[in-house]
């Protein structure tokens, strides 16, 4: 039985996050065109697949989780964070449910804690959780390509991205015409026994983050570190509803929206190709000598060339001409704003356009 496509010809494997799966199979450029077309997938089968079954599976995670999923019917899609007791973010969660299984899609970093987790929040709730990472894998891709999909309980487990558009009680602080519009990214499960018939172009996970990259889409294993919350990465888009009860994390989500700012944004840098640096996870991004904050993402778009996302300081001017530390070389990124320095408690304040905002080709 295979457990992931890194046979397939021309596989390079990749590293980090994304270690035991392909990044590119021989050229990221036109696989990247292909997954942007709909003509290609992405394996991730390094990443994990739990399952919640049992009567109060939805209402118990609706209770501990910052998304309202209380009332998901058979084959909805959802996303919900797992906050700390300050707000911080220490899980992210792809579902699907069937109607009888709540199918929990998670990078493969987080399912152990995740499982322990949960196990420790069940009390009395009727409520089974189990890893299926053996059973299942996933598969990325846009449009919706001819592809057998696991169906344990009759419904298609394929989970739609919600993040083309703000999700019902969610916010956007990002302002103007968003670029996720058009990325209709979604995952399904296959069972690992079928992973032998996907025949689809084959397309790395390279041309995944390069177009994930340009719709400003997050991701935990990237973006997320010990401080992040949902605010600063704009995650209220999609996986937070704010007027929903209780849970873990909560008050400090409602404070920062309501009467605060987050401490850091979230910011799109294009970046200066003359010199070949691409930047790694982790690398400064400087404003003059100061530092200002971080990389967390970057790739070689086909259409936008070298891009990045970047956690930065929320007081940082946005007109500035930053610059990332790069392999040793300084290179010239400017800014793309995604989260505003004025977002939350002036989140719903109208405001003129900031200077320096870079202006997205058409």
């Amino acid at each position: 039985m295979l457990t992931s496509l890194l046979s397939a010809p021309g596989a390079v494997e990749g590293a980090g996050a994304d270690a035991g799966v392909a990044a590119h199979y021989g050229d990221p450029a036109r696989e990247q065109r292909n997954l942007a077309e709909g003509s290609a997938v992405v394996d991730l089968s390094h990443r994990s697949v739990l399952s919640l079954t049992g009567p109060d599976r939805l209402s118990w995670l609706d209770s501990i989780s910052s998304q309202s999923i209380a009332g998901m019917q058979p084959g909805d899609s959802s996303e919900t964070l797992i906050l700390d007791p300050n707000g911080r973010l220490e899980h992210a969660l792809r579902l699907v449910d069937d109607g009888v299984t709540l199918w929990v899609l998670v990078e493969s970093s987080e399912a152990s804690t995740l499982s322990v987790w949960l196990n420790r929040m069940k009390f009395m709730m009727r409520v089974d959780i189990a890893d299926r990472t053996h059973e299942f894998a996933t598969l990325g891709m846009l449009g919706d390509p001819d592809l057998p999909v696991a169906a344990p309980n009759a419904v298609p487990l394929i989970w739609r991205d919600p993040w083309p558009a703000v999700v019902a009680g969610g916010h956007q602080y990002a302002r103007g015409d968003h670029p996720a519009t058009d990325f209709s990214y979604s995952e399904r499960l296959i069972a690992r026994a079928d992973l032998h018939w996907v025949q689809t172009p084959l397309a790395g996970t390279l041309a995944l983050e390069a177009l994930r990259i340009a719709a400003w889409r997050p991701r935990f294993a990237a973006e997320v570190d010990e401080r992040t919350i949902p605010h600063e990465l704009d995650w209220l888009r999609s996986a937070v509803h704010l007027n929903k009860g209780c849970y873990r994390g909560q008050e400090t989500v409602a404070k920062v929206h309501n009467l605060g700012h987050p401490p850091r944004r979230l910011v799109m840098l294009h970046l200066d190709g003359s010199d070949a640096a691409l930047p790694s996870h982790g690398d400064d991004v400087v404003d003059g000598d100061r530092v200002v904050g971080h990389i967390t993402s970057a790739a070689r778009h086909y259409e936008l060339g070298p891009i990045a996302l970047a956690v930065i300081k929320r007081t940082t001017d946005p007109a500035s001409d930053l610059a990332v530390l790069a392999e040793g070389i300084r290179v010239a990124a400017a800014q793309e704003i995604i989260v505003p320095t004025d977002a939350g408690a002036a989140a719903n304040v109208p405001r003129l356009p900031r200077l320096g905002a870079v202006t997205r080709p058409r």
